[in-house]
């Protein structure tokens, strides 16, 4: 398991000032992604205990609102654990900061994995560049969607982040 680079102060990935790591390995190399230095599994740094302290350490501030968890790809099988490993420290030392995790992969096919448990919102599927929209919150093409995780776990369907936030 590897990474490409941790953000201490990042203001575009979710709500609020949030740390933000970029997993490094991707299968599905979108035509014109963001980030294609995260694409090569062998690529970036290490990831292990030290990186997750090193997360931990970093959000340990008030204004840290939470953690991103982007890449490459976080739920591919090769970065999946690190996803679990991260998102579960993160939620047991900080369990009033949020979670979201970027993937190229559909809730639909990713429900059975344990790391969502530990996720609170997740933005799904991969990006298309024909459908690239720069007004879209927290996603880039209008295809993907901004899931609640846990809501969309306990109703046994998909809740989108924005009308869950409109509900309640």
């Amino acid at each position: 398991m590897r990474y490409n680079k941790i953000r201490k102060m990042d203001i575009s990935n979710g709500p609020g000032v949030r740390v933000s790591i970029f997993l490094q390995g991707c299968a599905f190399k979108c035509k014109n992604c963001f980030n294609p230095e995260t694409h090569d599994f062998n690529g970036g740094l290490e990831f292990n205990q030290d990186v997750v302290n090193k997360v931990l350490e970093l959000a340990n501030k008030d204004h840290i609102a939470g953690l991103s968890i982007l890449g490459g790809e976080p739920m591919h099988p090769k970065n999946i654990e690190a996803t679990k490993m991260l998102a579960k420290a993160f939620k047991e030392k900080y369990p009033d900061k949020t979670v979201w995790v970027w993937s190229g992969f559909l809730f639909d096919n990713l429900k059975d994995k344990d790391a969502l448990n530990y996720i609170d919102v997740l933005v799904d599927g991969q990006f298309v560049d024909e459908l690239r929209d720069p007004m879209l919150h927290w996603k880039g093409s209008s295809n993907q969607r901004v899931i609640d995780v846990q809501e969309s776990l306990k109703n046994n369907k998909i809740i989108l982040f924005d009308e869950y936030i409109k509900a309640n």
